[in-house]
């Protein structure tokens, strides 16, 4: 049975992971899966978390700032269990719900630190615009292997990527508005050789997504490519120089298929990076 721990330590947060695992269950744990989620982003954070389980064992780590309550950290633990085929024994899936309170929203390394699992990989799915430059963003960077955002969540765009482009040298990052773009990218490089006289890229559709997808075009063609912009929810129109371009199939993918795809990834995406370079011209 889950457990609710109000101003706890991480020594009880501990203990109840331990008490929490079945006997017979497995851990199977494949890395430790960090969430940072504001308030506002928990409900979507969640929803998307819990169709990963059972493809990513793992120890999830969810952290909620919650900087106007008195200091002390609140925690929920619980351990998800799921049958093996042929077996009588079960692998297990940790999640640890993290409330922040006060001075502990801005240091969630000696939080989190404790409760990563040794020799495993860990992963950073931050919700939302990072405050960049602040404690609580610089404290995380420094502890994971890679770092998921989607800046199509941020307000701060274009300028907002030159601060990404900060983080390149301290983690690998990975933004699911990259992948949103990736059809389009494979269609408009079908278009080779005659794009490379492209000097006009109109979309409609979504702002990260759109400048994305027009910083890649300039970084691999070398030149400046102006951007005309409509803003719409999804992308729904790219057209080259004026001419529509057809998107023979796209991809339909779920919040969750977005966020798995970036936990089976390793190292850098160095033509995402030039991308994003090149996308905070606007």
């Amino acid at each position: 049975m889950a457990q609710t721990l109000s101003s706890t330590t991480i020594a009880k947060i501990e203990q109840a992971l331990t008490e929490e695992r079945e006997e017979g269950t497995l851990r199977t744990s494949v890395m430790t899966h960090l969430v940072w989620a504001p308030k506002a982003w928990l409900p979507a954070a969640e929803r998307t978390l819990a169709a990963l389980e059972e493809r990513h064992p793992s120890r999830t780590v969810l952290l909620t700032p919650a900087p106007e309550l008195k200091d002390g950290i609140d925690a929920f633990v619980d351990v998800r269990t799921f049958d093996v085929e042929d077996s009588s024994r079960m692998i297990g899936s940790e999640v640890v719900r993290v409330k922040l309170k006060g001075a502990r929203a801005q240091a969630p390394a000696s939080i989190v630190v404790p409760l990563l699992i040794s020799d495993l990989p860990v992963f950073c799915r931050w919700r939302g615009e990072p405050p960049w430059g602040q404690p609580e963003l610089e404290q995380i960077v420094e502890i994971v292997d890679r770092f998921v955002v989607d800046s199509g969540e941020w307000a701060g765009l274009p300028g907002s990527y030159d601060r990404l482009a900060g983080l390149f040298e301290r983690a690998a990052v990975s933004d699911i508005a990259w992948t949103r773009t990736r059809a389009w990218r494979v269609c408009l490089a079908g278009l080779w050789p005659e794009i490379r006289l492209l000097g006009r890229l109109e979309v409609t559709g979504p702002e990260a997504d759109a400048l994305l997808l027009v910083g890649w075009l300039r970084s691999r063609l070398r030149k400046h490519v102006d951007l005309d912009l409509t803003p719409a929810k999804t992308m729904r129109r790219v057209a080259v120089d004026g001419v529509r371009v057809t998107l023979p199939v796209a991809d339909d993918l779920t919040a969750s298929d977005l966020l798995s795809e970036q936990l089976d990834v390793f190292g850098r995406d160095m033509i995402y990076e030039a991308a994003v370079i090149e996308a905070a011209i606007g």
